[in-house]
């Protein structure tokens, strides 16, 4: 059982709520005891591939209501980071999905086609399972030509029911790989998905609790604002890599049915 000055909950998704889209526990029940207890909760997700309001009809369908303020993705991570750079209409060419284009679009930015990519501003990617060699070129030359460069984030894998697939980061590798030149990554283990998750939360870090199944991205991306965290067993890392991290995480569970209680 959670301690009672745990007020707030930023949750991950994959691994924790679910593999793909197959749910991780009985979610009707473990949200419902986590209402009960009064707690608020975001979800903040280094999947950008969706919008919020797609999320929330995934959860919808598994039984679990939200509205889509409490969906907190690395693609709103990238375009608010990139609103705070680029005016409005600037020229992006992205390698993604919905979730990336419409945080994009809402902001302003002009998406081009790969036929004209090299008339971009800014370069950003994510996961985009319609990936191929054109678009990989494109980025290449762009980047090497010192277009700046983004991405949502830097997970190397992506848990599945049939074991971990290739996530951003493998596909950032590439182009990393080509040119020699990091991206200036949105999604956790940095800062700005937790201080938008706090900030809709409207909560204390001191008294809000980031729940993830991967060391590297959630638990850093928590330690590092300085709230408490929780790692569960039911996605990428393991109980021995989480005993031996450091700093020490707060709690360890098997899944979120058995951290809440």
């Amino acid at each position: 059982m959670l301690p009672s000055h745990i007020k707030a909950l930023i949750l991950d998704m994959d691994g924790v709520i679910w593999r793909s889209d197959t749910p991780i526990g009985d979610l009707p029940a473990i949200f419902k005891r986590i209402e009960e207890r009064g707690m608020k909760y975001v979800f903040a997700t280094n999947n950008g591939t969706k919008t919020p309001d797609q999320y929330v009809s995934t959860l919808a369908n598994l039984g679990v209501n939200v509205n889509a303020s409490q969906v907190v993705t690395s693609a709103l991570g990238v375009a608010h980071m990139l609103a705070q750079r680029f005016p409005r209409g600037s020229k992006a060419f992205m390698i993604g999905e919905d979730g990336i284009r419409q945080a994009l679009e809402e902001k302003g930015f002009e998406i081009l086609f790969t036929e004209n990519a090299q008339e971009a501003e800014f370069f950003v990617i994510g996961i985009d399972r319609q990936i191929n060699f054109e678009k990989m070129r494109e980025a290449t030359l762009l980047v090497r030509r010192g277009v700046p460069f983004y991405a949502t984030n830097p997970d190397k894998t992506f848990p599945t029911p049939r074991g971990e697939i290739p996530g951003a980061g493998a596909w950032i590798s590439v182009i990393t790989t080509a040119t020699n030149i990091e991206p200036i990554y949105a999604g956790k283990p940095f800062p700005y998905l937790m201080e938008l998750s706090l900030e809709r939360l409207g909560a204390k870090k001191e008294e809000t609790l980031v729940v993830g199944d991967r060391l590297e991205t959630d638990i850093a991306a928590g330690q590092a604002m300085g709230c408490l965290t929780a790692l569960v067993l039911s996605g990428v890392s393991t109980r021995e890599q989480s005993e031996a991290w450091k700093p020490k995480i707060d709690f360890i569970a098997n899944d979120l049915s058995d951290l809440i209680g």
